[in-house]
């Protein structure tokens, strides 16, 4: 619309100008070509009749009432809360204002969070069975009874030429992999004998045991409900294989016995939440245990009836895992959030104890720090900057030299369970993590960075395995997804 009044004032002012220079009889050729010119547009112009046209615009513009505003006017509360007004400015005495007269605002309500299961023993029923259970009797009296294999043989390193072809020689298959439960897997554990029994944590506090010796597989799958949150952290007792520890974030720690059927509790702190344990002493009769918030515990299972507890204040804000050397049982170590620290049992105090020895290489959280199997002599960490650091701690001195860094992607993102490199229990100058690459693949690498083995399973492995464990003597590989799924590889 604007065009057209620019138009129709370009034409009026045409036509003046045309008028004037007919005024002018002595022009130039140039000014009498351009008069003509302007002529022409002008009588071009003036047949369109634009100045009719904007004037019509204009009359209708005027005549066009503004619309009216549909908002409606919001309703008063007749009942509502209204604004808080000062007693004083009221000219009111506070005495005399009956606090049971104002109406109570409404509370926040927290998140619903899942109870605590009650103290003390429960039964060992499995949830996944239905009147079985003279059969589940004698599938416990067998596990109870069964002894672990012998480590004479495991105690001396194999050569890598050895090592891998046995690798290469363990293969996967639909028979080997099960969905046992719903939810993240979060912690596995071996049995340490010669029958095949995997043991799962599942985030929501279930425990899954896997008998790969029944045939069809899903008869071998038991899930019990020892804790309420996730389960991350499972050991078979070093002393007796018939009992398999268990520490989940809701502030337990319970042992599963198969003799006697019932998961006992350990220990119990409802006020901190557990990340991580480990045994202080190889007849599993004390343990130390790591808080999330960064404390830790000494607990002496020797109590009769109950265990001993003393809570030590550590200088971590954070503790993820801990993990005690395998031959200088004094000293263990500790993974939080930059931090790894090496400790001295000896000389911790309930009032705030620091470490002897701080690594602070690591530029990002750390997910878990493990000392190799047999002699200690070398400490792994998987850090969430892409990189598996190997530090020599063949000497724990004021100094642990670092030895050996891997690039490796450890970013699993939201929804999967956090990489954590672990060594082979029987070859420890190897390292067992799971890959983000494809094809989906479990990972073995040397101290020395050169990858091993990569465990390949085709269409019976499709998924990542950030949680793995390998079995003590036989060379059988456990992979757990975030799914509830585990993958065996075995010769």
């Amino acid at each position: 619309m604007s065009g057209l009044y620019a138009a129709a004032e370009e034409m009026a002012d045409s036509r003046q100008q045309l008028q004037v220079k007919d005024d002018f009889s002595g022009l130039s050729p140039y000014e009498r070509k351009r008069l003509k010119n302007i002529s022409e547009n002008a009588n071009f112009f003036a047949s369109l009749h634009l100045s009719e046209s904007a004037a019509r615009l204009r009359e209708m513009i005027k005549e066009r009432e503004p619309p009216k505003s549909k908002r409606k006017k919001p309703k008063k509360r007749e009942n509502g809360i209204g604004c808080r007004r000062s007693l004083r400015l009221l000219n009111v005495d506070p005495s005399e204002f009956s606090l049971s007269k104002v109406p109570a605002l409404p509370t926040v309500v927290e998140a619903d969070k899942e109870p605590l299961l009650p103290p003390g023993p429960l039964e060992m029923n499995p949830e996944n069975r239905d009147d079985n259970s003279e059969l589940f009797k004698g599938v416990l009296q067998t596990w109870a009874e069964v002894k672990k294999t012998s480590t004479k043989n495991s105690e001396k390193l194999s050569s890598i030429k050895s090592y891998k072809a046995n690798l290469g020689s363990m293969v996967i298959s639909e028979d080997t992999v099960c969905k046992v439960t719903k939810g993240s897997i979060f912690s596995m554990a071996l049995h340490p004998s010669e029958m095949t029994l995997v043991a799962a944590g599942f985030k929501y506090g279930q425990i899954g045991l896997w008998d790969l010796t029944h045939q069809p597989k899903e008869d071998g799958v038991y899930v019990f409900q020892p804790h309420s949150l996730p389960v991350s952290c499972l050991y078979f007792s070093p002393a007796n294989p018939a009992h398999l520890l268990s520490l989940s974030y809701d502030g337990t720690l319970r042992c599963g016995d198969f003799s006697k059927a019932v998961f006992e509790e350990v220990y119990r702190n409802e006020r901190s939440s557990f990340s991580s344990f480990d045994f202080l002493v190889e007849d599993a009769s004390t343990l130390i245990v790591g808080h999330w918030d960064g404390s830790m515990s000494l607990v002496d299972r020797r109590t009769p009836g109950t265990s001993y507890e003393k809570l030590i204040k550590s200088s971590m804000k954070k503790i993820r895992t801990v993990h005690v050397h395998p031959v200088h049982r004094q000293y263990f170590v500790t993974a939080g959030l930059r931090d790894v620290h090496i400790y001295d049992v000896r000389r911790l105090n309930s009032r705030g104890s620091q470490p002897l020895i701080s690594l602070t290489e690591h530029t990002k959280s750390i997910a878990s720090a493990y000392f190799s199997p047999l002699t200690g002599n070398r400490l792994v960490t998987t850090c969430a900057d892409c990189t598996l650091r190997i530090f020599d701690s063949s000497s724990v001195s004021s100094q642990i030299p670092l030895f050996t860094t891997i690039r490796h992607n450890t970013i699993t993102g939201r929804w999967l369970t956090r990489f954590q490199a672990v060594w082979d229990p029987k070859q420890e100058d190897c390292i067992i993590v799971g890959s983000m690459a494809h094809p989906r693949q479990i990972e073995v690498f040397h101290e020395t960075g050169k990858r091993v083995h990569s465990f390949l399973g085709g269409e019976c492995l499709v998924s990542v395995c950030p949680i793995n464990a390998m079995h003590p003597t036989r060379y059988i590989l456990a992979g757990g997804n975030s799914c509830g799924r585990i993958h065996v590889f075995m010769n």
